[in-house]
């Protein structure tokens, strides 16, 4: 289907040729169309953050799947862009972030190799390679790695999910597998550029909430709507109305030079905070508003709420609460 755009903001922000593409919920469709926005799409702080993040929601309300494929990758070659020159992306490469950091398992990173097992690595059995962090003494650093090397391959794992059903999560396990360093012990956490890719993934859910809410708009085209239906669609557009701003502000700011270091930390968490509470918001009022029969009738419907459910899991709720809270506390400003 041909997305339908959405704006975080009125005025002259984006590209329609950007903002209207062919998007569906086939894996390798979605890696094709993640390779040919790389080079199109503008990096964040590059002046043009609010258009790059314009075409993640619009993915994102057409069909969260591929969005969850495509915001990775560009975040990857957002990462390499930030860090210079090398190393230069393959021709036709397909690229993954992989830094979180689990139980039981860790990657160590000596010699110019990997060993170890990093976990919730996505679509690590599609990917042609990945930004791997892994453990130098006591602090990580960032590493590309070629996934198809034959020390790389994806650990056993069930994906249970309903949502997000073609972007599986598995542990990666590497022995010994050839990695090139991006910046040294540290900088991938603290690099500029580490807030505003958490910010893109904020407009990735937006953009999933927008696409809830135009379902129920078109609810309220069927059939003339009584007053709990209103109360509803108004309840959801002051939700989105907020986080689209907060989104397009923040985008403003980034462009500007106003979310470097502590700044632009605390501007994340404020904006996925902000953002995150209103997809939920969406998502409560438009299952009230709506009740079963679309979750049980409409195949679409039914995935894009699996789909954002899952995908607002990202947002690690009262925990990035806290974490706010200790940056106020650090000095910054109301």
């Amino acid at each position: 289907m041909t997305t339908e755009p959405v704006r975080l903001a009125p005025g002259p922000s984006a590209d329609d040729d950007l903002l209207r593409l062919e998007v569906g919920r086939d894996v390798d469709a979605a890696l094709g169309l993640a390779t040919w926005l790389g080079p199109r799409v503008p990096r964040p702080g590059s002046g043009r953050t609010r258009l790059l993040w314009e075409v993640l929601a619009t993915l994102g309300a057409a069909d969260l799947q591929a969005a969850r494929v495509v915001e990775p990758h560009l975040d990857a070659l957002a990462v390499l862009a930030e860090h210079g020159p090398w190393p230069r992306p393959p021709d036709g490469s397909t690229w993954g972030v992989f830094a979180a950091e689990g139980p039981g398992v860790r990657v160590e990173a000596s010699d110019g190799v990997l060993r170890g097992t990093k976990p919730w690595c996505s679509l690590a059995d599609r990917l042609s390679h990945a930004l791997v962090t892994g453990w130098v003494g006591e602090a990580r650093q960032l590493f590309a790695v070629d996934l198809r090397h034959p020390t790389a391959g994806a650990a056993p794992g069930e994906w249970a999910a309903h949502g997000l059903p073609g972007v599986r999560s598995t542990g990666v396990s590497f022995d010994a597998t050839p990695a090139t360093p991006v910046g040294d012990p540290g900088w991938y956490l603290r690099r500029d550029g580490f807030a505003w890719g958490g910010m893109g993934v904020a407009a990735v859910w937006f953009g999933g909430a927008v696409g809830l809410a135009r379902r129920l708009r078109q609810q309220a085209d069927r059939r003339p709507p009584d007053d709990v239906a209103l109360l509803h669609l108004g309840a959801v557009d002051v939700a989105l109305h907020g986080a689209g701003r907060v989104l397009a502000a923040a985008a403003d700011d980034v462009d500007a030079g106003r979310a470097a270091g502590a700044a632009g930390a605390v501007l994340a968490q404020r904006v996925r905070g902000v953002v995150a509470r209103a997809a939920e918001e969406v998502l409560a009022r438009v299952g009230h508003a709506l009740g079963p029969g679309p979750l049980a009738a409409e195949a679409d419907h039914a995935a894009r709420v699996a789909d954002l459910t899952l995908y607002l899991r990202q947002h690690h709720a009262e925990r990035d609460d806290v974490a706010l809270g200790r940056l106020l506390l650090d000095g910054a400003p109301w």
